[in-house]
């Protein structure tokens, strides 16, 4: 790999984390964390969930640095050896390519229920796979350069239309603080840290990254604005909707923007909005997922990376068809979720230990 050839600032590491963080996680942690804990303390969760994913991105920044210049495909054969560290990219490659499949099917299902209805769900799924693989093509430089683009919009718009909800917001459906004492946060955790699934990503980016020794920096910022985001999508919703209501609905964050109308502004409602950004969201996981996995295979087998971008689109529509409703869409997303955690939140831990021992990489970090 040539690094120089397509390189990446902190800034830009760390944005990429946080298009990729956020996803679905917007509209779905709502339902999946109070259902979890049945608890309004979920957002305890959150705040504990984003401390474990920092401790978990140090150790990934530690270990990539053992190995400057080098992606997770490339460096762990160093460490385990060839059979075992393929097995675990493939692993990583077909977990890559889960998520951006899980991404597409959630986005199809949610815009042809409010926005292109009765629109075949190819039709929006091929449409979303084929711009993103014009993007793809163009490598991890136009990639992040676009994901500077949208993050501003999204946050600048989800902060706004969740303010505007403030009306309907009750902080009782807050209380009591611990009414329920620490199991429903705990309890609701797992759901929490399955949201940040995202950070592994530095696994791949650091490799490009014109400064490799910020790359605490990039998770730091690129955990802490998801947390942000996360904590008012999760005050907000159970404010407005109250955990009774947020448990019922599919959709809860949207449920809450659809609530509430305003009078005499150019948008009266503003779910359209939300949806815009979330898409938006939804396709910067897929693109930087389909992008990792087909690296992954480029780097397995020294072979350029750009006829795997297009072998991938449509291994990743069959996967996105498998669920059959919103139930399975859902449990495949928690299989996805704990495969992050297992895989990406212990096995880096190990790696270090190993390298350390083995006297594998650099050991000036």
């Amino acid at each position: 790999m040539n690094r120089s050839s397509d390189q990446i600032t902190t800034a830009q590491a760390a944005v990429i984390i946080i298009n990729y963080m956020l996803g679905a996680g917007i509209l779905t942690l709502p339902r999946t964390a109070v259902t979890a804990s049945n608890s309004p303390d979920v957002w305890i969760s959150v705040l504990l969930s984003s401390l474990l994913i920092l401790l978990a991105g140090f150790v990934i920044v530690k270990l990539c640095r053992r190995f400057p210049g080098q992606t997770w495909f490339q460096f762990v054969p160093q460490i385990t050896g060839k059979a075992i560290a393929f097995l675990i990219s493939l692993i990583t490659i077909g977990y890559l390519l889960t998520i951006s499949a899980f991404e597409l099917r959630v986005m199809a299902e949610v815009t042809g229920m409010f926005l292109l209805e009765g629109t075949p769900m190819w039709a929006i799924v091929m449409t979303f796979m084929w711009v993103g693989l014009y993007l793809t093509t163009g490598g991890i430089g136009s990639i992040a350069r676009l994901f500077e683009i949208i993050l501003p919009i999204t946050l600048v718009i989800s902060i706004i239309t969740f303010s505007l909800s403030s009306g309907l917001f009750e902080i009782n459906n807050l209380r009591p603080v611990l009414g329920s004492g620490v199991m429903p946060v705990l309890q609701g955790m797992k759901s929490t840290t399955l949201a940040f699934a995202g950070f592994e990503i530095m696994l791949i980016i650091m490799a490009f990254m014109s400064s490799p020794q910020k790359g605490m920096k990039a998770v730091t910022w690129g955990t802490i604005v998801p947390t942000f985001v996360y904590l008012v999508a999760l005050v907000m919703t159970i404010g407005g909707l109250s955990l009774g209501g947020v448990k019922v609905a599919t959709w809860p964050s949207l449920d809450l923007i659809r609530s509430f109308e305003i009078q005499g502004l150019i948008f009266e409602r503003f779910e359209s909005l939300l949806l815009v950004i979330w898409i938006m969201q939804i396709f910067s996981t897929f693109t930087i997922t389909h992008y990792a996995a087909s690296l992954g295979w480029s780097q397995l087998f020294k072979k350029n990376i750009r006829p795997f971008l297009f072998i991938m689109l449509p291994v990743i529509f069959l996967i996105a068809v498998i669920p059959k409703n919103i139930s399975e869409l859902f449990k495949l997303g928690q299989i996805v979720g704990n495969v992050s955690v297992y895989l990406f939140g212990t096995l880096p831990f190990f790696l270090l230990i190993i390298s350390k021992i083995r006297r594998k990489g650099e050991t000036t970090n």
